[in-house]
């Protein structure tokens, strides 16, 4: 009876030793692939951030460029996102060029509004919108 109690006893202690091995070799692999994933996301924000909006113009003359920020990254936090603003005409010629900071903060799968306004170019009919980059808040 002693036997079989110390026997199950064993058994039990070496069950859970093995469990503990696997939760810390899960624990290092997850760290190890969230650094990895967080590295390529620092390198290149344009790629995980996109930008959409439409433009009109407003009583004064000004273009009104009212666009969203959506951070698809799955750990980084970016802010101070860099996007440029082309004006283009009717046959979609590029008239000029701006660079505009949008100075928030946007979390992993959220997204941030914005609104800017410029005095055009004569002939502006459309306005495009690309993302430069960001700063990445470091966790």
């Amino acid at each position: 009876m002693k036997i079989k109690l110390a026997l199950m006893f064993l058994c039990s202690v070496l069950l859970f030793a093995c469990n503990s091995e696997n939760a810390v070799k899960e624990k290092e692999s997850y760290d190890v692939t969230k650094n990895s994933l967080l590295k390529k996301e620092e390198k290149n924000p344009s790629a995980f951030i996109t930008v959409t909006g439409n433009s009109k113009k407003n009583i004064v003359g000004q273009t009104v460029v009212k666009g969203t920020l959506v951070n698809k990254a799955s750990i980084a936090t970016y802010k101070d996102v860099n996007i440029q603003l082309d004006f283009y005409s009717k046959t979609k010629a590029l008239l000029e060029t701006d660079k505009e900071t949008i100075f928030e903060i946007i979390n992993p799968g959220e997204s941030q509004d914005f609104k800017t306004k410029y005095f055009a170019p004569k002939g502006t009919d459309s306005v495009g919108l690309q993302v430069l980059g960001a700063k990445v808040i470091k966790q």
